[in-house]
């Protein structure tokens, strides 16, 4: 199981992670704008001015600036089934909100790495309010862009889970309002890893999403919105460090479900 480690005390994932167990910042903040360069030089000067910027580059333990997050996400666990019978609720589990990247670090610090999780385990990495389900409203209309490392002993799954989720909290796997990305996910399996990379559409219009050039949208033309699954799927294998030959697939959720034991048919690849 997912734990969240301190000096004192162990939480376990089943209920959302108290976040004054995770250094994150003082209660005082200073948002200080026009940084000279002096201020941003680290000190080790414990006599600090009470107004002076320090953020968690200058010192991990005690800054008083937060770097805010354009989304707030959620990082969730699934727990490996026990065989009795559990559902899926029952194994999915909210572990903590953040929004800064001081908080992202926090958290990621203080969790068990993905290498060392039991078979069968999960973590996903979510927008805030989007649940890592196909059901969500959020997500039934949408798909995945995903890989899987089939030697394990070879793969560096935890600097890659890492970098794909730095790479969607910093926002960099999309173009401005482009809208697709929800979440990331991670699954550890027997016989593989796998990563995943979760969007709003398959590349068609979502009823409700309006007339606008907005993922689902109708103003969005089914070139436009290829092109942009198309561009994310290149910017994920690109965060993966897969090689030219390797094959990311995308396939929507729908398909996946139907599919039941076997793999949904790859709609795009790259």
């Amino acid at each position: 199981m997912a734990t969240v480690d301190t000096a004192s005390t162990t939480v376990k994932s089943d209920s959302p992670v108290p976040l004054d167990t995770i250094p994150i910042s003082p209660a005082k903040e200073n948002t200080k704008p026009n940084m000279s360069e002096d201020e941003t030089k680290p000190t080790n000067d414990s006599t600090k001015s009470e107004d002076e910027v320090v953020t968690v580059f200058h010192d991990p333990q005690n800054f008083n600036v937060k770097h805010p997050l354009m989304n707030e996400w959620t990082l969730w666990f699934t727990k490996p089934p026990s065989g009795k019978g559990d559902n899926w609720n029952e194994l999915l589990k909210e572990v903590v909100t953040f929004d800064s990247v001081e908080e992202f670090w926090g958290v990621y610090n203080n969790i068990t790495p993905t290498s060392e999780l039991a078979l069968k385990s999960d973590y996903h990495l979510f927008k805030k309010g989007v649940r890592p389900e196909w059901e969500d409203p959020q997500n039934k209309h949408g798909g995945k862009w995903s890989y899987q490392f089939k030697d394990k002993r070879s793969a560096p799954i935890d600097e890659l889970w890492l970098h794909v989720m730095l790479a969607a909290i910093g926002e960099t796997l999309e173009n401005d309002n482009d809208g697709e990305v929800m979440g990331v996910v991670v699954n550890v399996r027997k016989g593989f890893y796998r990563i995943g990379l979760w969007t709003k559409t398959t590349g068609k219009v979502i009823p409700g999403s309006g007339d606008g050039d907005v993922a689902g949208g109708k103003g969005r033309s089914a070139e436009k919105s290829k092109d942009v699954l198309m561009g994310l799927g290149k910017k994920f294998k690109e965060v993966l460090k897969l090689k030219d030959a390797e094959v990311v697939e995308f396939s929507g959720h729908t398909e996946s479900a139907h599919s039941g034991s076997t793999r949904a048919k790859a709609k795009f690849t790259v």
